[in-house]
């Protein structure tokens, strides 16, 4: 058991985010939920982590804003005193084709993907060099290597963090801390409801797919567990593609 270890997954009140946090509670790991709207979700999220028999604290906090950031980091010292996981899975984004963007929706969908994993990597490092190093993963997806319709900030978006994922993984190797990142195929989530063209995505994923099935949410949980477990250390700065080898097919 990790006694009093802590894990903080942003954008944990549902989808993929809770998946992770609650697979990380059953492994002893108290754990921050952070959200920025759904707190309800937040909360029942925050009663089936502390019923596996851990804490769990609940923050509200915009992390597109590097002042909630710092805010949020302030809530975790003074509850748990400590951070040796970071999963940074919050995320958002304007899905419109190119011609239709504006600088409000640019600035909105990096500010969330991009600009979040620097500042909040940032606070989560100086955490984790305290109690001897941590692991830090980010949730990207395939849209930052290849071109989905209406996807054009959001893929963008998760092409800076899977950069951003290599230079933090050398900066921050001398404090122990191991950085990665795991890219999703389409896994129907809440988050997929946003889509126009959801039906197509889900479609393509099962017809396509070459390992048969569509990707679920518990894969995604399952790379993500293997990046924080002490067997993947030297593995850093990587995108671990979780996607059953569709991106693999023209």
């Amino acid at each position: 058991m990790n006694q009093n270890k802590t894990a903080l997954i942003t954008g944990s009140s549902r989808g993929i985010g809770k998946a992770i946090a609650l697979r990380l509670a059953k492994q002893g790991y108290n754990i921050v939920i952070n959200y920025a709207r759904s707190k309800g979700a937040a909360l029942q999220t925050a009663e089936e982590i502390e019923a596996l028999g851990v804490k769990a604290l609940v923050v509200k906090a915009n992390v597109g804003k590097p002042e909630k950031i710092k805010d949020m980091f302030t809530e975790i010292d003074e509850t748990f005193g400590r951070l040796d996981i970071f999963v940074n899975n919050a995320a958002s984004g304007v899905l419109r084709p190119l011609m239709e963007l504006e600088e409000s929706h640019w600035d909105w969908t990096m500010d969330i993907n991009s600009k979040a994993l620097l500042f909040c990597a940032q606070e989560a490092a100086k955490r984790m060099e305290k109690n001897g190093g941590g692991t830090i993963v980010s949730i990207s997806s395939l849209g930052s290597i290849r071109v989905l319709e209406n996807y054009t900030t959001v893929g963008v978006s998760k092409a800076a963090l899977e950069s951003l994922t290599r230079y933090l993984a050398v900066e921050l190797a001398s404090k122990n801390i191991v950085v990665n990142a795991v890219s999703g195929g389409a896994v129907d989530t809440e988050a997929l409801k946003h889509f126009p063209n959801r039906e197509e995505l889900l479609a393509d994923a099962r017809r396509m797919t070459p390992a048969g099935r569509m990707v679920d949410m518990e894969d995604m949980v399952d790379a993500v567990e293997f990046l924080v477990s002490d067997q993947a250390s030297m593995i850093r700065g990587q995108t671990i593609i979780v996607d059953g080898g569709r991106s693999l097919l023209m």
